[in-house]
């Protein structure tokens, strides 16, 4: 899995964004306010976006509304995790991340470490 293209992660952004499913039309209406795009590209990268898993689709009329299925959390998990995979000393790679943490961050994942690590197994 690498990072989202050009144009799939404002899309991505607006749906995460959004608390229902949302239409190609909807999406392009708010990018065509930013920027240059054609319909059909946005139609097509959402379409992409659903064949690789990241949104789900339900028949509405002649259009299709799509939700993500997964939050963007989940997204930014799945790309540290992928991160830490393809590493060749994940403990090295670690130590990198924590170091470049803020005094808040390091807190989070102090509280974090700490209520996992009291969670029984299986």
């Amino acid at each position: 899995m690498r990072g989202f293209g050009d144009l799939e992660g404002p899309i991505m952004d607006r749906i995460w964004d959004r608390d229902a499913p949302v239409t190609v039309r909807d999406v392009f209406d708010e990018l065509s306010a930013e920027r240059t795009i054609a319909y059909t590209t946005v139609m097509s990268t959402m379409d992409n976006l659903h064949r690789k898993g990241w949104l789900d689709r339900a028949k509405d009329g002649k259009a299709y509304r799509y939700t993500a299925t997964a939050s963007r959390d989940e997204y930014s998990a799945r790309l540290m995790r992928e991160a830490l995979a393809g590493a060749g000393d994940t403990e090295a790679v670690l130590t990198h991340f924590v170091t470049q943490m803020d005094g808040e961050e390091s807190d989070m994942l102090r509280e974090v470490v700490r209520r996992l690590s009291g969670r029984r197994p299986g």
